[in-house]
């Protein structure tokens, strides 16, 4: 498996718009398979761990992408992570507007982590097929009277806990769940790559 430059996706955006728009494409363990050949891979990185979790790309997310790669839907300029409290595996059918509630996202700065907002996804340049916050990952002040669990993450254009509008553009259920204590530091990566075969 090779990375894919840039400019050869874009290069051959028209084909890739339509392998999707037709349907020929699936999800597979390791991200999103289209046309037997170009694979669309985020993982998301728990604290210090170097295996990373592989992410679900959602259908709403691939549509995000099209219309603003292809069509004329605007950029969003910043995306944010949220934690989820629910014993869920995510599916591709998984939205912005079900995923408080399907994911019981977590929403409580006195059970969860501080703050009324999901945590910023600050990203580096585009290098390499990869983009992500490695460098800058996500970082949850946990607040607990005595432990919460987290089940998975996900990403976001809106910015605000439990927000059901905008886009969810991925999710993962970690491999296992997280417990953590009150003024613990959950640290939290994500990066996408593409590649051709």
């Amino acid at each position: 498996m090779k990375l894919l430059h840039p400019w050869r996706f874009f290069r051959h955006a028209k084909e890739i718009y339509a392998f999707v728009r037709n349907g020929d494409y699936h999800f597979t363990d390791e991200g999103i398979l289209v046309h037997d050949g170009l694979r669309i891979q985020g993982r998301y990185y728990l604290d210090d761990e170097v295996v990373p979790q592989c992410n679900l790309l959602t259908t709403e997310s691939i549509k995000n992408i099209l219309d603003v790669v292809y069509g004329a839907t605007a950029k969003q300029s910043t995306w944010y992570i949220s934690l989820f409290s629910g014993n869920y595996t995510p599916v591709a059918g998984l939205t912005a507007a079900n995923y408080p509630a399907n994911a019981t996202e977590n929403t409580s700065e006195t059970e969860g982590f501080s703050g009324s907002s999901r945590i910023e996804f600050v990203d580096a340049a585009a290098s390499g097929g990869k983009i992500g916050n490695l460098a800058s990952r996500a970082e949850f002040t946990i607040v607990t009277a005595s432990s919460v669990t987290f089940y998975g993450a996900a990403m976001h254009t809106v910015q605000t806990r439990g927000a059901t509008t905008g886009v969810l553009g991925s999710a993962v259920r970690f491999s296992t769940a997280r417990t953590r204590e009150n003024a613990d530091t959950f640290t939290l990566g994500y990066e996408v790559e593409i590649t051709d075969s």
